[in-house]
């Protein structure tokens, strides 16, 4: 078969691969546009076999239409897969998720784009810039979701090695590297996080994971545990109570945190909320929705935290513990 036979056959796939890169409803291609496309990959073609080809293309299930702008036609594909609003949505949620890493966002992102029209990607390529989110520095992160996932599905145990922060801001392996030997039963993605929630071998009692702090995840051949206990689980409360969002007014808050805590607040707001730091604590300056849950998770963390500023969330810190004195004091 000679090159140019060889071409000829896969003129369709260059045909639709044009209309679907360069055409939507907003922005079609002359036949003469076309047409000189497919010449400059080496593909020359007459107009009756064009519109033989459209005829193929719809046959297949690629629905193109004709827009007559100034008595000139304009081809363009009628229907994809994803609609922008719905590819828009899709961006947005890759990038708002702590556990896409930066680099794997960018490149989910591109990909998404592939998706659209090259008119209609430079619009997803503007949301790529907006407000910097807390982003995991786990590049593993899709492999070891996939890998619980496949665990889950062929109800094998698993084992892994845990992450814990340091308070300058850098990570180690917790208990030396040691391994975890876990039965996964679910996956929980709150306030844009994965959690695995799994039955814990050694402690023998369900537990929950930071799946970003999961080094990687090796599937073993040993059945699951703790399905008993899982099953005996209400989901929906325990990810309530783990992981509630928190309401009320929006402000910046600085909180002095000894260096034992540090890692609390890098798992919820990432490691560059650092004012100042000492070798014995941290001044951080947050910013959240002061409310009562906030301040009660504030205290339920130890006397190592302390909120400084604003002094008007000082004074409300300090009306709720009178406020809990009173409840105790009360027969």
């Amino acid at each position: 078969m000679d090159k140019n036979t060889n071409i000829q056959k896969l003129r369709l796939l260059y045909l639709a691969q044009i209309l679907y890169e360069e055409t939507d409803p907003e922005h079609g291609l002359l036949r003469k546009e076309i047409e000189e496309k497919l010449r400059s990959r080496g593909i020359s073609i007459e107009r009756k076999t064009l519109y033989n080809d459209f005829r193929a293309l719809e046959e297949f299930g690629i629905h193109i239409d004709i827009k007559v702008k100034n008595r000139q036609s304009y081809y363009y594909v009628l229907e994809r897969n994803f609609e922008l609003a719905e590819l828009k949505l899709l961006v947005d949620a890759v990038q708002a998720s702590k556990f896409i890493t930066s680099k794997k966002t960018e490149k989910l992102i591109r990909k998404l784009e592939q998706m659209a029209s090259c008119h209609n990607a430079k619009e997803l390529q503007r949301q790529v810039y907006v407000a910097g989110r807390v982003k995991t520095p786990n590049e593993n992160i899709l492999y070891v979701i996939d890998n619980i996932h496949t665990a889950i599905n062929s109800d094998k145990q698993i084992i892994f090695q845990y992450y814990e922060w340091l308070p300058d801001g850098s990570r180690r392996l917790k208990y030396d590297g040691s391994d975890y030997y876990v039965s996964p039963w679910a996956l929980i993605w709150d306030n844009q996080n994965y959690y695995l929630v799994g039955y814990n071998e050694m402690q023998k009692e369900l537990r929950h994971y930071r799946v970003d702090k999961i080094k990687e995840v090796k599937i073993t051949e040993d059945d699951r545990n703790g399905k008993e206990l899982y099953d005996k689980l209400d989901i929906v409360k325990y990810t309530e109570s783990m992981f509630g969002m928190f309401g009320g007014e929006l402000q910046k808050v600085r909180i002095k945190v000894d260096n034992e805590f540090a890692g609390v607040f890098y798992d919820r707001f990432g490691t560059d909320i650092v004012l100042e730091r000492t070798d014995d604590y941290l001044i951080v300056e947050v910013l959240v929705n002061v409310s009562d849950q906030f301040l009660g998770w504030i205290l339920a963390i130890g006397n190592g935290v302390k909120i400084i500023a604003p002094e008007d969330t000082v004074k409300d810190v300090k009306k709720m513990l009178e406020e809990r004195r009173k409840v105790y004091e009360r027969e």
